[in-house]
């Protein structure tokens, strides 16, 4: 039996070691434990719930106005004694957060081997994303099998001298988890949603990134603003994370808009079924970049550089960066030119399969004697 944590804290970590945790829970040569560090708590339990996980062990750290020196120094603080109680072969982290370095660090001082799943991701600038990048190259130092998504991030690895033979291309359980979203005749949870008119375009958008605060932010809300008053047959939706960066310059000029609609974050579930109905996407977020071309959904990035750049190679990314100009003019370029757009659509997914999960179970217990 190969003793394996799984320790995750966030809503968008939860979405991709959902599918390895279920996943898992089918080879009889894992015993698989859960730790949750809920470093954010209520839009984790969305995710946990509805698949009925109850974690073994839950750190319940999350404070309001936490830092992330708070985060990391707790997750180190009580991650220790679980470790200590379960010995674990090996212990699975995901991405990017303060509590996957946290977490992995807590490992290496336990001497327990550490799986980073979503390894390699980097844009080499370390304050965008932040805290992200620094959180992820440091958990590259910390990890023993490196469970890379793409071969872009795989020879990213290699650049820094991780061995080749620790380095395994899974693709991203990212998209493994959209086989468990999406249905036929969805009724979304949040209301709002079921009363939208689906026969305009729907452009959505979600931005909540740190480096996008302040004016950063008001140019996003500015750009968008332009696009819907000058598409009379779109009709946007803004879900917002619930310490959004947005929702000051979003309300100001967007709220009372007839065609606009600002709610609360949505769950998973929502927002996978939203984009199967979504006609454009405006977006910081990492994890949507890599999902939206499973919805043959073409996407506006909004930030300066992007840790995805395998998206923008196939074409199913396009990236605006911040400025009002180039947000506005990439947004109505696919709005207005077909033949562009459809091209968007068409690319195939280049960042998973929907069967992520299985290779990195397969590459731990090929792995156990040198990695356990």
């Amino acid at each position: 039996m190969i003793k394996v944590l799984s320790v995750f804290g966030t809503r968008a970590e939860a979405t991709k070691m959902v599918p390895l945790v279920l996943e898992i829970a089918k080879h009889p040569q894992i015993d698989s434990k859960i730790c949750v560090t809920a470093q954010h708590r209520e839009l984790l339990d969305q995710v946990l719930v509805p698949f009925g996980i109850k974690p073994d062990f839950d750190l319940n750290l999350m404070t309001k106005n936490q830092t992330l020196t708070d985060v990391t120094t707790r997750v180190l603080q009580r991650l220790a004694p679980i470790l200590g109680e379960v010995k674990p072969d090996m212990l699975l982290v995901h991405g990017d957060t303060a509590t996957t370095f946290a977490a992995a660090l807590a490992a290496f001082y336990a001497k327990v081997s550490v799986g980073h799943v979503e390894a390699g991701l980097r844009t080499y600038d370390k304050y965008r994303p932040y805290p992200e990048e620094i959180n992820r190259k440091l958990t590259t130092g910390l990890a023993d099998l490196h469970f890379a998504p793409t071969q872009q991030a795989k020879e990213n690895l290699l650049k820094e001298n991780v061995p080749a033979n620790s380095i395994f291309v899974t693709g991203n359980t990212a998209i493994d988890f959209i086989r468990y979203t999406i249905a036929i005749n969805y009724r979304f949870n949040r209301d709002a949603l079921n009363n939208l008119d689906f026969t305009k375009r729907i452009i959505l958008i979600t931005a909540h990134r740190g480096e996008n605060k302040g004016q950063a932010m008001e140019d996003i809300c500015r750009a968008v603003a332009r696009i819907i008053n000058d598409c009379p047959d779109t009709f946007l939706v803004w879900p917002m994370h619930p310490n959004n960066a947005a929702a000051v310059p979003a309300k100001a000029l967007l709220a009372g808009h007839e065609r606009v609609l600002l709610t609360e974050a949505v769950d998973v579930f929502d927002m996978h079924n939203l984009m199967t109905r979504t006609h454009l996407l405006l977006t910081d977020s990492g994890g949507l970049q890599e999902e939206s071309p499973s919805f043959n959904l073409p996407t506006v990035v909004l930030r300066e550089v992007t840790e995805r750049p395998e998206g923008l190679t196939a074409g199913t990314l396009v990236l605006a960066g911040i400025d009002e100009n180039n947000i506005y003019s990439e947004a109505i370029r696919l709005l207005n030119d077909k033949a562009a757009y459809e091209k968007m659509a068409a690319v195939p997914n280049p960042f998973g399969d929907g069967k992520a999960s299985e290779r990195i179970i397969e590459a731990i217990i090929s792995s156990k004697g040198a990695a356990c």
